[in-house]
């Protein structure tokens, strides 16, 4: 049983050579330990920090590019609309002046069916006096051609003719 249980000459000794490197440790590597543990403290503090900074430049990055975007699409609806209200005032502008040019030819046309029709019938009264006076003539020659027919043609044209 020896194994097991330590003798009291050893456990003095592994006392000693205990305390010896626990002065060694606190002159020499318990300063440095702390400090290192300090500085990686400050470093994670810091990194933490500069984590919440990114996070809220971020954000603010967000909602920048939020308020651009928006705004591009409200210029977007607003050039939309001017461009719609420019295809009708185009397609208005057009219309009208299609129905203005529609309604001069219009006229144009009716001034020269109008005068055209003056032309037709004044050429149809040159022709019909044509008719009459050559239908005169042939009936006249008929009627004139002996002269009982002419002397009562006379008779009866002056019988017709009042004298007031």
């Amino acid at each position: 049983m020896e194994l097991v249980t330590p003798g009291i000459g050893l456990l003095f000794w592994m006392l000693l050579a205990f305390t010896i490197v626990m002065v060694i440790l606190k002159k020499f590597a318990w300063k440095p330990i702390l400090a290192m543990l300090k500085d990686r403290e400050e470093s994670i503090d810091n990194a933490l920090k500069a984590a919440d900074n990114a996070r809220d430049e971020m954000s603010k990055l967000q909602s920048d590019n939020e308020k651009i975007l928006a705004e591009a699409r409200a210029d977007r609806d607003v050039m939309l609309k001017e461009g719609k209200e420019m295809k009708y005032q185009i397609i208005s502008d057009a219309k009208s002046g299609a129905v203005t040019e529609a309604n001069k030819i219009i006229e144009a046309a009716k001034a020269t069916i109008q005068s055209e029709k003056k032309a037709a019938v004044s050429d149809m009264k040159k022709q019909i006096a044509e008719f009459s006076i050559q239908i005169s003539e042939k009936i006249l020659r008929e009627e004139l051609s002996n002269s009982d027919k002419q002397e009562k043609l006379v008779e009866d044209l002056l019988k017709d003719v009042n004298f007031n």
